[in-house]
């Protein structure tokens, strides 16, 4: 009985995982594909096909967005190279 439930309690979170990956989502609308009308004229793909890219543009956006991010970060931290540090540079003394 106990290996059992580890199994199970094992499989419930791959379970998780799986359906909420790309090969779930696309398992599920092959899935409902199958239900649908054979008799649709094409509609049914195009907008499959629209949900598809329509994911596909978010998740881009969010890699868009989380790059901009960085790069603002590292814009606000930059300093001039060229710049001389506090202090008067290197510390030797003047020979005048």
């Amino acid at each position: 009985m106990v290996p059992l439930i580890v199994i199970l309690v094992l499989l419930i979170p791959i379970l998780a995982i799986v359906l909420d990956s790309d090969v779930g989502k696309a398992f599920a609308r092959r899935l409902e594909r199958g239900k649908r009308a054979l008799g649709d004229d094409g509609s049914h793909d195009r907008l499959v096909y629209l949900e598809s890219e329509l994911e596909r543009l978010g998740k881009e956006m969010g890699r868009l967005e989380e790059e901009s991010q960085f790069l603002q970060k590292l814009l606000a931290e930059h300093t001039d190279p060229d710049a001389l540090p506090p202090g008067g540079g290197t510390g030797a003394s003047d020979p005048n």
